[in-house]
């Protein structure tokens, strides 16, 4: 048993069959009215936001929290600097 929770999702976005560029700019539109240190979970079913989520955190400084792939959907969990 690891001693790290799971963290509390204080946002969701659900961008399930969008496509490419929306899933990130929904993400990045969300972000934006959120509060310093929440947490957003972003489901997306475009294959392109694998690599739009991890790069948007990158260049944002949002922390990447976890990204996993489940029956075609990818789920991102981001806290908001």
């Amino acid at each position: 048993m690891s001693g790290t929770a799971a963290p509390t999702i204080d946002h969701t976005l659900d961008a399930s069959g969008l496509s490419c560029p929306l899933p990130i700019l929904k993400t990045r539109k969300t972000i934006q009215a959120m509060q310093a240190g929440e947490v957003l979970k972003v489901i997306s079913t475009d294959i392109g936001s694998q690599k739009d989520i991890e790069a948007f955190c990158r260049q944002t400084g949002h922390a990447l929290l976890g990204s996993e792939s489940e029956a075609g959907s990818f789920i991102f969990t981001i806290r908001k600097h």
